[in-house]
C-alpha cells in the first residue's frame, strides 16, 4: 500500500505550484520567502518577494540599506517586525557569517525572525537537512490526518504535532515533502471546505475517515478583540505635512504616522488633549476628514482624522515636516497611508 510521504510526494512531482522563490538557487532567497510568508497568503507575498529581490538582491545590499527603505519596501505586507528583524539578521551575517546564511541550526536559530518553524522549512529547503517545519497549512493537514482532538495551537498538541512531523519526514526528501504539505494545505486541505475528493491522501486521512475534517484543526476559544478609537491629527503647512516616527520596538516600529492619541468619548472633542499628552503639540481643530477603521491581530481601531492648525510644538526628533510630494517615501502602516490619501484628495 502506498505511504503517506509516496502518495504526497508523488503528487507534488505532479502538482506543485510555480513560485518565484521556489527552487531558487540562493538561500537568501528562501529565507526572505520563508519571513514573508509567516501570517501572510502566497498570493499577496509573490509581488513583495519580486519587488524585495529586484531591491535587495543579497544579503550585503540589505545590510547596507537604510531602515526607512527596508520599512518602505515591505509597507503593506504587516507585521512590520519581521522586516527589521531581516534587516538585523542581514547585518550579523555580514559581520559574523561572511554574508550567508549560517547552514548550522543552532547558529540559524540564533538569527533574529528565526524561530522553530523558520529554521526548519529553511534547513530543509535551503540546506537539504532532514528537518520538519510546522506553519498554518502543515499544522492543520496533520491535524486532519491524525484526526488530532488535541488543540494544535496548546502546548501538548503542539508538542504532538512537531513528534508527527518528524515521525513521517522522508529521509534525502525533507524539503519537498515539507514544501507538498504547504502546497496541499493551501489547495486542497484548506481551512473550510476541505476538497477531500481530489486528495490524493483521502485514503489514508483518519479525519475524512471518521467525517471529522470539518472539525480539524481544534483550536482554543479566542479571546474577545477590543476595539480602540483614536482621534488623528493632519497640521499642514507651506506644502508640507507634520509626521511622528513611531519608536523601533512595538507596534508598526519605525513607521511613521500622523500624530494621533486614544480617546474615550468624543474625538473632536479630545483630539488637542490627546495630541498634547503624546507629543506635547498644542493645535486647534479645523474640519473632519475622514475615518479610518482597521483589524490588527489583537485588537481593532477606528481612527478619525482632523485637519489642525498649529499653535505650538516641541523641538522632538519624532516629529518631522515632510514635504507633502514625499509622503511615498515615508513608511506608513494602512490607517495612515489611508489618511495621506485624504490629504492628496
Amino acid at each position: 500500500m502506498p505511504t503517506l510521504q509516496s502518495r504526497l510526494l508523488n503528487w507534488y512531482n505532479k502538482n506543485k505550484r510555480t513560485l518565484p522563490w521556489r527552487d531558487h538557487p540562493d538561500a537568501y532567497a528562501i529565507w526572505v520567502s520563508e519571513i514573508m510568508l509567516q501570517q501572510t497568503r502566497v498570493e499577496t507575498v509573490i509581488s513583495y518577494f519580486e519587488k524585495w529581490m529586484q531591491l535587495f538582491p543579497t544579503v550585503q545590499t540589505l545590510a547596507d540599506a537604510s531602515e526607512r527603505d527596508v520599512l518602505n519596501a515591505w509597507e503593506g505586507l504587516g507585521y512590520y517586525s519581521r522586516a527589521r528583524n531581516l534587516h538585523k539578521a542581514a547585518k550579523m551575517m555580514v559581520s559574523e557569517y561572511s554574508g550567508r546564511l549560517p547552514r548550522d541550526m543552532d547558529e540559524l536559530i540564533k538569527l533574529p525572525g528565526i524561530g522553530r518553524y523558520t529554521v526548519g522549512a529553511i534547513a530543509s529547503i535551503a540546506f537539504d537537512m532532514d528537518e520538519p517545519a510546522l506553519d498554518g497549512n502543515l499544522k492543520r493537514v496533520y491535524a486532519r490526518l491524525f484526526d488530532l482532538e488535541e488543540p494544535v495551537d496548546s502546548p501538548k498538541g503542539e508538542k504532538l504535532l512537531w513528534d508527527i512531523a518528524r515521525k513521517n519526514l522522508p529521509k534525502g526528501r525533507a524539503g519537498d515533502f515539507n514544501q507538498a504539505l504547504m502546497d496541499l494545505g493551501a489547495t486542497i486541505c484548506i481551512p473550510k471546505n476541505p476538497r477531500c475528493l481530489i486528495c490524493p491522501l483521502m485514503a489514508i486521512c483518519r479525519a475524512r475517515e471518521n467525517g471529522t475534517q470539518e472539525l480539524r484543526p481544534v483550536k482554543k476559544p479566542k479571546k474577545a478583540v477590543p476595539h480602540y478609537v483614536h482621534a488623528a491629527g493632519v497640521v499642514l503647512k507651506k506644502g508640507k505635512v507634520l509626521l511622528a516616527q513611531r519608536p523601533s520596538d512595538g507596534l508598526l516600529g519605525g513607521m511613521w504616522e500622523f500624530p494621533n492619541g486614544r480617546v474615550d468619548g468624543d474625538p473632536a472633542g479630545e483630539l488637542a488633549e490627546a495630541l498634547r499628552t503624546g507629543y506635547s503639540l498644542k493645535v486647534r481643530k479645523k474640519e473632519a476628514l475622514g475615518v479610518v477603521q482597521h483589524a490588527y491581530t489583537h485588537f481593532k481601531v477606528t481612527v478619525h482624522a482632523f485637519q489642525c492648525d498649529l499653535s505650538s510644538m516641541p523641538k522632538a526628533q519624532s516629529l518631522k515636516w515632510v514635504p507633502l510630494k514625499d509622503l511615498d517615501d515615508y513608511p506608513m502602516g494602512k490607517v495612515d497611508r489611508r489618511i495621506a490619501g485624504m490629504i492628496k484628495q
